[in-house]
């Protein structure tokens, strides 16, 4: 087994095991932000072939989104009854095989069948779910820095593929495209069948930062059946920080991966910008997203969480409204895709580390696929909302307003989170003390 001999060797000059899982696990969920964040360049090529309307493409993406997000609880179950190596490469695979095969479509209803539906559960079971657990198994130092990093993924996911999607649809067309995503899966998938292990315990390891001296502790059998995440749903829905975090999640997603990641590229192709540039553009909010997620899982291993919230939500909200009235220059743009691109997921680390400080360490990753679900129903509704307005009245900019409007009241709803559901730094301070 190549996991037991690296972790021995890594031992040999002080570097824990949980550091290749964490980089083994961004790779994979890398890999899911490139196949979501794919259809979206690829919504103008499909739409001058086929005929079909910005409205009936965004449909298909909405239920992609939906899917993903509803099967991130389930994920947890999937992940604690069968492995994190077993689901992860299965789910790879089907995620893989979803975007090849939609090549050879000729009628809508196989797109939905492929990019809806396939697409939907594959990435829907490597989802933020799996670094939440990650995360909280392998480490209990650096937590916060760690789902930041992972949450960064879906930034280095359009940092890598996007510009180059970009360019193959513009000279090969594309159905060219999906081969850099496709063949990564491969490489990843290879990755997780050698090095991916569940547990600390499964290499006779204590979690990243757990106290000396403490004997490994064994994964214990999951009990836990498919009916378990909708109990836990019901014991988190009489709690008001579940709802808050789910609302302001739901915005999330509503102005995040529905809106700017799915309808980017065709909003700069109606202001006269072609899809290299602008998918140039989405890469520069990558670079500064991975940079602000990082920053932010920094951050709230140290801060009031609620506080983050609040300035994260409060300065999307304003980009938003300010980018229908920018003039949609590269100087402009690059303006947005900084202040916009700090921000673009820094929520997840502090929403992570309220969900584990209200509900407990185990619960955390079944109480964050639900409220992760409550973020992709928000970016179901605006793929469609923001494709129906498109097609309707030829523009996208109340879709803008729209959400920049809502960040805003999720950054007031933040601070409705109860000051004594939020870890205080000196509390953090002791607790790794």
């Amino acid at each position: 087994m190549l996991a037991p001999f690296v972790s021995h060797r890594l031992q040999r000059h002080g570097i824990h095991y949980a550091w290749v899982i964490a980089a083994v696990t961004f790779l994979a969920m890398l890999i899911t932000s490139a196949a979501l964040g794919l259809p979206g360049a690829m919504l103008q090529p499909l739409s001058r072939e086929f005929g079909w309307t910005t409205e009936q493409l965004s449909s298909v993406f909405a239920v992609r989104f939906a899917l993903f997000g509803l099967l991130g609880p389930f994920a947890a179950v999937f992940i604690m009854r069968f492995g994190l190596r077993r689901v992860v490469a299965i789910a790879l695979t089907i995620i893989g095989l979803t975007i090849a095969a939609a090549t050879q479509v000729t009628q809508l209803w196989q797109l939905f069948a492929l990019w809806g539906v396939l697409l939907g559960f594959g990435t829907g079971t490597v989802a933020m779910v799996l670094g939440a657990i990650v995360a909280n198994r392998w480490f209990t130092q650096r937590r916060g820095l760690v789902m930041g990093l992972l949450a960064g993924s879906t930034a280095t996911g359009q940092l890598i593929f996007l510009p180059v999607a970009a360019w193959l649809i513009e000279h090969l067309g594309w159905r060219f495209a999906v081969l850099p995503v496709c063949s990564a899966a491969v490489v990843v998938v290879a990755l997780v069948l050698l090095l991916l292990k569940d547990n600390p315990a499964d290499l006779g390891l204590r979690p990243y930062g757990e106290a000396e001296g403490v004997a490994p502790a064994t994964a214990a059998p999951v009990a836990l059946g498919f009916t378990g995440p909708f109990k836990v749903l019901a014991e988190a829905s009489r709690n008001r920080t579940f709802w808050v975090l789910a609302g302001t999640f739901f915005i999330c997603g509503l102005s995040t991966n529905g809106l700017v990641q799915t309808h980017f590229i065709s909003l700069c192709g109606d202001r006269g910008l072609s899809a290299v540039p602008a998918a140039s553009v989405l890469s520069m909010m990558g670079v500064f997203d991975l940079f602000g997620t990082t920053l932010s899982g920094y951050l709230s291993d140290r801060f009031d969480n609620r506080k983050l919230l609040l300035a994260y939500y409060g300065l999307r909200g304003l980009s938003l409204l300010w980018l229908p009235y920018s003039d949609f220059t590269l100087v402009g743009l690059s303006m947005f895709a900084a202040f916009y691109g700090l921000d673009w997921i820094a929520t997840v680390p502090p929403t992570v580390k309220l969900c584990a400080a209200e509900f407990g360490k185990e619960r955390a990753g079944l109480v964050f696929g639900w409220v992760f679900a409550a973020h992709q129903l928000g970016a179901a509704t605006a793929a469609y909302a923001a494709g129906l307005t498109r097609t309707i009245l030829l523009t996208y900019d109340p879709a803008l307003i729209g959400a920049g409007l809502a960040c805003l009241v999720a950054a007031v709803g933040a601070l409705a989170i109860r000051k004594q559901d939020v870890p205080t730094p000196v509390a953090m301070a002791a607790a790794r003390s």
